[in-house]
């Protein structure tokens, strides 16, 4: 199983190293940490042990010794540079190429810490990746195994292969699965019935995930609630180990991503890690976090 790592020799890259390494740690999977220059850059044949180094050879040559350097000895990892106009789609590209099953990238760096502000790159990932894509908060630097995953679930179109790529995870894995409903309260004060329709969902959605979960196996449900999905996220408890799983919008085309409205408030809202499952994804039993 290989993840392709969107790096940068910067605060960003390193976040979407630790991500990865957290995700991949005792699933036996391979890290491709993509170093992306544009096209107009000179191609240079790495040679260490050359008499002379070209600067931009020397700072190829740099980059790879520091992202090697993020990743600990038990995860196995390859450095690869490749060049094209876009970041994103370049990461795309090598997706595809290698059959990864993730791509992992840091937030924009000027988010708060230990938030998302979503830049140009990772927008872009999130409306057009045929992958999951896991984005790395702000400052994020533990590389422990996960320790809980949190799934949200909706009734909209998307969710349900997020909850199965949710159910796979954590039962591999045999750490506790969380599902979470949130509930935006109307102005009007008329949010009664809406909460009570979250709870009905989530526990319908809980008794199917008893029977596909093994035995003992903790999971639980909760319906969070608030003047807004932000104010709703922020009043969830959060592991530092989390790691959330969302769908993508119903608008999304097909086995691909799309992030809708609702998971973009989120996302601003999130202190932990999120993978993006995009639409009627089919390699869930083979998915990355499983």
């Amino acid at each position: 199983m290989r993840y392709v790592v969107g790096y940068q020799p910067d605060q960003r890259g390193a976040d979407a190293v630790a991500l990865a390494v957290a995700i991949a740690r005792a699933q036996d999977a391979t890290l491709d940490l993509m170093l992306v220059l544009g096209e107009d850059a000179p191609y240079i044949a790495a040679n260490p042990d050359g008499p002379r180094v070209h600067p931009e050879e020397q700072r190829t040559l740099t980059a790879q010794r520091q992202a090697l350097a993020l990743v600990p000895a038990d995860v196995e990892a390859a450095f690869h540079v490749r060049h094209g106009h876009s970041f994103a789609a370049t990461l795309i590209e090598a997706a595809v190429e290698f059959e990864a099953a993730l791509i992992v990238v840091g937030a924009a760096s000027n988010g708060l810490f230990k938030r998302y502000t979503v830049g140009s790159v990772a927008n872009a990932l999130l409306h057009a990746s045929p992958v999951p894509v896991a984005l790395a908060p702000r400052g994020y630097h533990r590389t422990e195994p996960v320790e809980r995953i949190t799934a949200f679930i909706g009734r909209r179109q998307g969710a349900d292969a997020a909850v199965d790529v949710a159910l796979i995870a954590a039962g591999r894995r045999n750490v506790p699965l969380r599902f979470v409903s949130l509930v935006e309260l109307d102005e009007r004060g008329d949010s009664g019935e809406n909460i009570n329709a979250a709870h009905r969902h989530a526990n319908t959605v809980l008794a199917a995930a008893a029977r596909r979960l093994p035995a003992g196996h903790e999971a639980s449900v909760e319906v969070a609630h608030g003047r807004t999905f932000e104010e709703a996220v922020d009043s969830l408890e959060w592991l530092e180990g989390e790691l959330v799983i969302i769908g993508s919008s119903r608008l999304a085309q097909k086995n691909q991503l799309f992030l809708g409205s609702t998971a973009n408030k989120v996302l601003r809202a999130l202190p932990v890690p999120m993978v993006v499952v995009p639409r009627d994804y089919e390699r869930a039993e083979s998915h990355p976090l499983g």
